[in-house]
């Protein structure tokens, strides 16, 4: 087990939330152990939030569409998902949900409909800790997959593959681990459901009518659930699960014996998430100092976590909205049914310069179009929440600690002092002096533009 101190608790606080505050991490702290904190918060069962409106319960409607009321909808939807990122505290749920919004990636321009989207995340929010195989089960009769992956369109004597090939390649195995056969017979066994309204329904005649076929080697007269247990049968499934965990949790380039070590705590625990994810947190393999601040953030990280780092009382959702389009993470968007690459893919010439856009945005007051951001830092009473507010050189430090996962370059950090001083020499600095404001604004801009905020 690492060692419990503040350097490991940001750690994991980085990666299992949308960023954190100074109180996240006082609070955090206060836990006492990892065990503790994984038991009692971050992997704690919490209630299914209220619904964003109505009309999440509204059956869809072709006008909704040439209204374009379809469009008002999804953006109450990304504001509403914003704050419950934004008001996540100290548990995980979220961060899972966009874990399994990615993994089972769906794309709004094709769904059409956010309330059959919202099911769908209502879905991943039901099993972000819960049974991994039951939630492929149910998301293979999901309404908006059925419509994302032409199930909605299949008969068993003419199949659609979409689906049935994303849920080999893309869901549960992996490329190599299954034949082009495996998936045209697995087609079959997933067709016969259609979608109305709001909700899918079995329809027997355009079921496959052969009395068996074969999928991976079994031959049976399979139905859906017993096609996917007989796909978690596989040694392959909960590797490319936990592959994947680790990529996203971890590291970028996996540890193929610990991603062994996982698969093994998952099968131990018939797929249930849980264990798996506090297995994963308590490991020695988690803290590996190299892994620290090695993720690149992705813009919702970057975008909420600021906004936490900054303890703004009403971030401005329209504004992460608005950004979320140019740094390239729409959500319910993604590019394709691969999802979001991540890491590397995050940052180009255009992105780069957006970032420092935003996190200007909430310090000015301005976006980087001209337009006004709600909800932007005071800075002065900000500044004095740290202990060492009053002490320029201490007070860089503090501030560099919290907002950073790694110490930056002596340069680096006399620049930053520089910033703050304005002019001025050290015993010189008060936050009570007139320029402090404005001292204060172009020091915690240049702190959010470093290279390595980017990082958690």
């Amino acid at each position: 087990m690492a060692a419990w101190n503040s350097t490991h608790v940001r750690h994991l606080v980085a990666r299992t939330l949308f960023g954190y505050s100074k109180n996240d991490v006082s609070v955090a702290m206060s836990y006492g152990s990892f065990s503790e904190l994984l038991d009692a918060a971050l992997l704690k069962e919490i209630p299914a939030p209220a619904a964003p409106n109505a009309w999440v319960n509204t059956p869809p409607a072709a006008s909704q569409v040439t209204s374009n009321e379809v469009g008002t909808w999804y953006r109450e939807f990304n504001y509403w998902w914003f704050k419950l990122m934004y008001k996540e505290g100290l548990n995980m749920q979220e961060k899972m949900v966009l874990f399994l919004h990615n993994h089972f990636a769906n794309e709004r321009d094709k769904v059409q409909y956010p309330q059959n989207m919202y099911a769908q995340n209502a879905l991943f929010r039901k099993y972000a800790f819960g049974n991994f195989k039951q939630l492929v089960k149910e998301i293979s009769i999901d309404p908006a997959m059925l419509i994302y992956l032409d199930g909605n369109n299949s008969r068993g004597s003419v199949p659609n593959e979409n689906y049935a090939r994303e849920l080999l390649e893309l869901f549960t195995m992996g490329i190599g681990n299954y034949s082009e056969a495996d998936v045209k017979q697995a087609a079959k066994v997933l067709s016969g459901w259609q979608v109305s309204g709001l909700k899918a329904n079995f329809v027997a005649g355009r079921w496959y009518t052969e009395s068996s076929v074969t999928v991976l080697g079994k031959t049976a007269k399979f139905d859906i659930n017993s096609l996917v247990d007989h796909i978690f049968d596989q040694k392959a499934t909960a590797e490319f699960l936990c592959r994947k965990l680790y990529k996203e949790f971890v590291y970028y380039k996996p540890n193929e014996a610990f991603v062994l070590q996982m698969a093994a705590v998952l099968r131990a625990n018939n797929y249930e998430i849980k264990p798996l994810l506090k297995f994963l947190f308590s490991s020695e393999e988690f803290f590996t100092p190299a892994y620290l601040g090695s993720k690149i953030k992705n813009p919702t990280e970057l975008m909420v976590g600021a906004c936490k780092l900054l303890e703004l009382p009403t971030p401005d959702y329209i504004n992460m909205y608005e950004l979320s389009k140019v740094l390239q993470m729409q959500l319910f968007q993604p590019p394709d049914v691969a999802g979001w690459p991540g890491q590397r893919e995050w940052i180009s010439s255009t992105t780069y310069s957006y970032r420092g856009g935003f996190s200007d945005s909430l310090i000015t007051g301005k976006r980087y179009n001209g337009v006004a951001v709600s909800g932007k830092l005071v800075p002065v009473p900000y500044a004095q929440t740290f202990l060492n507010s009053e002490n320029a050189v201490e007070f860089v430090d503090d501030v560099l600690a919290l907002f950073l996962q790694f110490p930056v370059t002596a340069k680096k950090k006399a620049f930053l002092l520089e910033t703050l001083l304005g002019g001025t020499i050290v015993k010189n600095w008060s936050t009570y002096t007139p320029g402090a404001n404005v001292n204060l604004q172009q020091f915690f801009k240049a702190v959010m533009r470093l290279p390595e905020f980017q990082l958690c």
